[in-house]
């Protein structure tokens, strides 16, 4: 909308995003074309479409939602809609590295809350902030889903687990200034940018990425290896807190007044 220069509203639509210049358009085409071919139906690419151009400017712009809606046929509005919807698409300028501190229960708990408080001190920026340098984009998430490395921290998507606020300091000074780091699992830490297009389905060349993985943690695995009968429980008594082996107490699946749901191998 158009505006005064008092800040009052006269109700103007916004012009049309500009287009991006024709060899950038021509190269982003070709991606498109490629993504596009690997649905049935071209409106499935809009979420890979919205990586990719991403991947072009470090967030999605007015003119990559505008590109998106002409190769697939919709309009910007639905365009927007869905790129408004979901956090992992940027809608402003932000850093080469997206520093996400957990801060849902358990990563708080154990620490996240006051790295997070103590990175926006140290990097003089609040939640969403980038610093000056362009450098570090900092912002709390939900749950990282590796609550057994608590408090966990991500750069780009890639896991910096067991994380204090002293470490994550030295974390962000490194990336600001240049250092390599390696993340605790996963590929090699890239930009930003790269890791859209990644995201967007294009293949990743860097030497030993597609190797690398992440995986579950011990205390994630006990569970499971339980499930499946595989340990026997160790349990500790309430109040002589000795450790003793003990059979497996009921569960569900034992217990005629609480049914289990149906039982899935891992993976499934």
């Amino acid at each position: 909308m158009t505006t005064t220069p008092e800040g009052v509203s006269l109700g103007m639509p916004q012009l049309p995003a500009p287009a991006y210049p024709d060899d950038v358009r021509a190269r982003l085409e070709a991606d498109a074309r490629e993504v596009v071919a690997r649905y049935p139906d071209s409106r499935s690419a809009l979420l890979p479409l919205l990586h990719l151009v991403q991947s072009e400017e470090g967030h999605v712009t007015r003119t990559g939602m505008r590109f998106c809606a002409d190769v697939l046929g919709l309009t910007t509005a639905e365009v927007t809609a869905v790129a408004t919807f979901y956090s992992m698409y940027r809608r402003g300028p932000s850093g080469d590295y997206q520093v996400g501190v957990c801060t849902n229960t358990l990563c708080a708990v154990l620490g996240g809350d006051a790295i997070f408080e103590t990175l926006q001190e140290h990097l003089g920026v609040a939640n969403g902030g980038t610093t000056e340098d362009g450098k570090v984009t900092l912002e709390h998430i939900e749950c990282n889903a590796a609550c057994d490395f608590a408090p966990v921290v991500m750069v780009n998507w890639e896991f910096f687990d067991n994380q204090t606020p002293a470490s994550a300091k030295r974390l962000v000074d490194d990336l600001r200034a240049g250092v390599q780091v390696e993340p605790t699992r996963g590929a090699p830490l890239c930009t930003f940018k790269d890791t859209a297009r990644i995201l967007a389905g294009f293949p990743d060349t860097r030497d030993g990425a597609v190797e690398a993985s992440g995986s579950s943690g011990p205390a994630s695995l006990t569970g499971l290896r339980l499930a499946k009968g595989e340990n026997p429980a160790r349990v500790v008594h309430p109040r002589g807190g000795s450790a003793m082996n003990a059979p497996p107490q009921d569960t569900a699946a034992s217990d005629p007044s609480h049914p289990a749901g149906p039982v899935t191998e891992e993976g499934e």
